[in-house]
């Protein structure tokens, strides 16, 4: 018996990985987080295996699936979306899957922000602009630290990815504001690769606006920082200039 914590990626159904997919076809149990993993990854599950929808499961209900499992040495597939070590709550389930003997294994998946990333085709590290990118989340029924506060990110100049938050969008704004120039510019991008996926480009000033006009109240990344402006400099990767263990000097 064993629980496979699984990355079904941000929404394309080819995002899926290929051993997240071999797993999911081999699983005797299937748990999937309804509300964001797109229906078609679970056209690789076998005929007649049971798929059980997390989206109005406690954890409870999961690890009483998990029990049961056991109990009949099953294999089960617990599908998450993107990749299952940013926001997804797995970390109490394998703790209880220690405490109860249960063998596990973690599938990492695409995340939203790298499909959010390549729907802007937009590198989110620029040389010369910043190396750093901030994943984080506005605080609200979910908090986060005081340490963490959004200001306080903004002001270190790294490119601020933020999950779970498009329906705060006008507190983000406000937030960032203190930190930010009025003109810096954003980027909102709703469903991350899958067939509907929308982008709502802007600034500091308009941003906030542009999304409630959008619609877009839920399964969005924000992205912030200087690297949208456009300029930055060379990278010394592909610079003649510059000699590392795979290339001499030209």
């Amino acid at each position: 018996m064993k629980v496979y914590f699984v990355g079904a990626g941000p929404g394309d159904a080819e995002l899926l990985t290929l051993k997240a997919q071999r797993i999911i076809a081999g699983a005797d149990v299937i748990i999937y987080a309804g509300s964001l993993v797109n229906p078609e990854v679970l056209k690789w599950a076998g005929e007649g295996v049971p798929r059980l929808n997390s989206a109005a499961m406690t954890l409870e209900d999961v690890t009483r699936v998990f029990s049961q499992a056991k109990a009949e040495g099953k294999i089960v597939a617990r599908i998450h979306s993107g990749d299952p070590s940013l926001f997804s709550a797995i970390q109490e389930q394998m703790d209880w899957c220690r405490a109860h003997d249960i063998e596990f294994q973690v599938v990492p998946g695409v995340s939203a922000f790298s499909a959010a990333s390549a729907a802007l085709e937009q590198e989110l590290t620029l040389p010369g602009v910043t190396q750093t990118v901030i994943l984080s989340r506005m605080g609200k029924r979910t908090p986060v630290p005081d340490s963490e506060g959004l200001r306080g990110l903004a002001r270190t100049g790294a490119t601020l990815v933020l999950f779970l938050s498009v329906h705060l969008i006008e507190e983000v704004v406000g937030q960032l504001k203190d930190a930010y120039p009025w003109e810096t510019q954003v980027a909102v991008v709703e469903r991350a690769s899958w067939p509907d996926e929308r982008v709502v480009r802007g600034s500091l000033t308009d941003i906030a606006v542009k999304v409630k006009e959008a619609g877009i109240s839920r399964t969005a990344i924000i992205i912030v920082g200087h690297v949208l402006e456009g300029g930055y400099e060379r990278s010394l990767l592909y610079d003649p200039g510059f000699a590392h263990s795979q290339r001499q000097k030209r």
